[in-house]
């Protein structure tokens, strides 16, 4: 049975690649892509073949691609660090396609287009679950090496933690480096070069993830890439559009912290947030758009009817239109010294790390909405035991019933009504969480807290410069107030489109939408259907400036 990760292109994909490369040969093996490589090509074996080998391991041949098998992962649309070397066996003809070349030919051709991408999707996985990928030292119970590994758990950056409260040879791998424990935590990548104390900023450059941004126009720049950003990037692109998608963390947003989404229409079995996102990602590239993280927006301001984007990491970013959808955060439980504990016990996400760390453990989940519900069950698998607390009476109040149905069924859920965390303690990390119900105290050993509770908008950003609701959520079209479109000359002319803000195309969409339905569907939904208000918005540009 043909292995789908490395299918063969036909005679005829073969010569249509060809229009868009070079044929070269290799007498002698030749390495041609190496670890650590951001910009690489792809390449198709014409004779001979290419050893695909992880530095990581003695005899790491991953595979051999023969006649017409091709090399590469989706991080070849995305100019992301390639965390295998590839090497060509003796005598061998290959085509090289650069990446914008093969961008092009995956646009053009939807045979490849396919092929390609559903064997760059299949070994993204594989290589998730067999490549080591850079190595990181650091202690668990570490706010600051948790920072490090949700970043790159989030971004799909390869890498293999090594705990240092539980490595028993910690100290020998510290004197192989000349290191100390009060360097830690460290990133050391396959060259043996070390990163003491890394931030999220060099490790996104240094894993490609963030990208050198031109200082050019652009269509369209969308701010915040959860499934509205996306969903708005992969319709903008594919429409023919300019565009620049950025994040402050990671694709995904709200939903990509989600263990699974089961209502979402198509996947009758659910899907992770983070697959989703990571689907949307590549779709997005796909199409042409660039994307870049980590990028935090710090102030914004229209020139000439140009945006003009100040945000970390870039100079100015410039773009005729912008999307908004930088969603909301969970607030912050009202405890003294919590912050202490965020990254160390206390958490805003439910991925699979956190699964692995809390294994055999009491946990808490503070919340009633989906969120709380998906992470309780998803956690459930891996824990000694779950406490779901909540506030009100009635745990369906904010929960899809079918969650409600199975948190109610699982065994190790036991959820704590009319109950709130009044208090956390510990040294360097969280021991001890004191829970409340009604007048109560309830006894735990509770030592990792998940909360899911009173979703903040992003907006700081836009604070004084568009119309907001009073928590700060975005009004749109016919919610913005008679003052603000006063303000604004051109809505003497028009009415603003639907999902257009108070300042004339600066649109919103998504969780930072006042008025919004939380959920990922409608939030794909307002991502989607934004793009045809963004062509009526440049197009109106565009005869101002014939009229002018």
């Amino acid at each position: 049975m043909i292995d789908a990760r490395f299918p063969e292109l036909t005679n005829q994909q073969v010569e249509k690649l060809k229009g868009y490369g070079t044929v070269e040969n290799f007498e002698k093996p030749t390495t041609i892509l190496d670890y650590g490589d951001k910009r690489y090509d792809f390449f198709v074996v014409l004779k001979g073949g290419i050893k695909i080998i992880d530095p990581e391991k003695d005899k790491g041949n991953v595979t051999i691609h023969g006649k017409h098998q091709f090399s590469g992962s989706s991080s070849i649309l995305s100019h992301r660090a390639i965390g295998v070397r590839g090497e060509t066996l003796e005598n061998t003809q290959v085509l090289r396609v650069k990446p914008d070349q093969l961008k092009k030919a995956i646009a053009k051709f939807s045979d490849i287009s396919d092929l390609l991408l559903n064997a760059f999707l299949l070994r993204e996985e594989s290589l998730k679950n067999s490549i080591q990928g850079v190595k990181l030292i650091g202690s668990e119970h570490s706010n600051e090496t948790y920072a490090i590994r949700d970043f790159m758990d989030k971004n799909d950056i390869l890498y293999t933690f090594v705990d240092s409260d539980k490595e028993e040879g910690l100290k020998n791998i510290l004197e192989a480096f000349n290191l100390k424990e009060s360097d830690l935590p460290v990133v050391i990548n396959n060259h043996n070069e070390i990163s003491i104390r890394p931030s999220i900023d060099e490790i996104g450059e240094c894993s490609g993830v963030r990208l050198k941004l031109d200082d050019e126009i652009y269509d369209v720049l969308i701010i915040g890439a959860g499934p509205a950003g996306l969903a708005a990037s992969v319709y903008a692109a594919s429409e023919g559009l300019k565009v620049l998608t950025i994040d402050s963390n990671s694709p995904g947003g709200q939903a990509g912290k989600s263990s699974k989404i089961e209502n979402y229409l198509g996947f009758p079995t659910g899907i992770s947030g983070r697959d989703l996102a990571n689907n949307g990602y590549i779709q997005a590239q796909k199409f042409g758009c660039t994307i870049s993280v980590p990028h935090r927006v710090e102030s914004i301001e229209r020139k000439a009817g140009i945006y003009e984007v100040n945000a970390s990491n870039t100079s100015p970013l410039k773009a005729k239109t912008v999307i908004a959808a930088t969603g909301a955060a969970y607030r912050r439980l009202p405890l003294d010294g919590i912050e202490k504990f965020e990254g160390a016990g206390i958490y805003y996400s439910a991925t699979s790390m956190h699964a692995n760390m809390c294994k055999n453990s009491e946990i808490g989940i503070v919340g009633g909405g989906n969120s709380a519900g998906q992470a309780a069950l998803f956690l459930a698998n891996y824990a000694h035991k779950v406490y779901v607390i909540i506030r009100n009476e009635d745990i369906g109040a904010k929960m899809s019933d079918y969650l409600v149905q199975r948190i109610i069924a699982c065994e190790n859920i036991e959820v704590l009504t009319n109950s709130n965390v009044v208090k956390v303690d510990g040294d360097t990390y969280l021991e001890k969480v004191n829970i409340k119900q009604k007048d109560t105290l309830v006894p735990n050993e509770i030592s990792y807290l998940f909360t899911f509770v009173g979703a903040k908008p992003c907006t700081e950003w836009l604070d004084t410069i568009i119309d907001t609701d009073a928590k700060g959520f975005v009004h749109t079209g016919l919610n913005i107030c008679d003052e603000a479109l006063n303000n604004e000359s051109e809505f003497s002319k028009r009415k603003p489109y639907t999902f257009e803000t108070s300042s004339p195309g600066l649109f919103a969409v998504g969780d930072v939408r006042s008025g919004s339905v939380k959920r990922v569907a409608s939030a794909v939904g307002e991502g989607s259907i934004v793009v045809s208000d963004i062509h009526k918005f440049l197009a109106q540009e565009h005869q101002l400036i014939l009229n002018s």
